[in-house]
């Protein structure tokens, strides 16, 4: 007898060919937290843990395509975005949205992925405007990282009250909500996401801050994690809960490979089926 099928959620972003990030660690984050992974390709990186070398955007019509085609197949229960390179694509991935629905009838997570954790630009600089004027609208919730934050609404995030602010910015942006991620907070003894609905509705989460380089792909697989859980029916701040604890988990098990950034880990979650060899 053939197996119930899981939701599915999709991935519009770029590869990263060391695999730590992108839409490998998108693929793996739905894996894990079950749900079937599908992928609009945007852009194809030469990267590994070192850094970012360069990169090619794939044309604007094929990335469309892909989400009309495993729409129209399959059907996405939940979708996200993460790095989509220029002006072209985003546009293109608006028009795809709102034909099947992302952000209306499908949960919408935009990941504005602007830059590599090496700093690596991964966003032409011409399309942060096009990015925050067109696609942020359509957000079922927006998940920047702090420089992010501070490229999109110019806050410079040190405490909970500067990311509450800048929450309240970018859902004025027209997003339905805001998730503030506090890695990139360097001093601080936890990790603190602070969450901003559009009826003003606030949730804090946080965990002990790691001590580890390893965490290649971290913010990709935390927002990952989430659209999973919306994929599956979670009310939003369920689904972020699942994230958070999903994030915290795959830093723990990070693991070094090559001379750089070893990546965050979903290794843990087969576990079981190691120990059954």
């Amino acid at each position: 007898m053939d197996a119930a099928s899981p939701p599915v959620a999709l991935a519009i972003a770029g590869t990263d060919s060391g695999g730590g990030a992108g839409i490998t660690a998108d693929v793996r984050a739905f894996t894990a937290c079950g749900v079937h992974g599908a992928v609009a390709v945007a852009a194809v990186t030469v990267q590994n843990s070192v850094g970012v070398s360069g990169f090619h955007a794939i044309p604007p019509d094929v990335v469309a395509d892909q989400i009309r085609t495993v729409a129209g197949d399959m059907g996405i229960d939940a979708a996200k975005t993460g790095m989509l390179a220029s002006t072209e694509i985003i546009r293109a991935v608006v028009a795809a949205a709102d034909e099947v629905g992302l952000g209306t009838r499908v949960p919408f997570v935009v990941d504005p992925v602007a830059a590599s954790m090496h700093g690596h630009p991964l966003l032409a600089d011409d399309a942060l405007g096009t990015l925050r004027d067109e696609l942020i609208p359509r957000a079922t919730l927006v998940t920047p990282n702090l420089d992010e934050v501070r490229l999109l609404v110019g806050v410079d995030v040190t405490d909970t009250d500067g990311a509450r602010e800048a929450a309240r910015l970018l859902v004025g942006l027209g997003a339905g909500a805001a998730l503030v991620k506090g890695g990139h907070l360097e001093g601080s003894p936890e990790v603190v996401d602070l969450l901003l609905t559009a009826d003003g509705s606030e949730h804090v989460f946080s965990s002990p801050r790691r001590e580890t380089k390893h965490s290649h792909g971290g913010g990709d697989s935390l927002a990952s994690a989430v659209t999973a859980g919306l994929a599956r029916g979670m009310a939003l701040p369920d689904a972020v809960a699942l994230g958070k604890a999903y994030i915290t988990r795959a830093v723990d098990h990070a693991y070094p490979l090559g001379a750089g950034h070893g990546p965050v880990s979903a290794l843990w979650s087969v576990a079981d089926w190691e120990r059954q060899r």
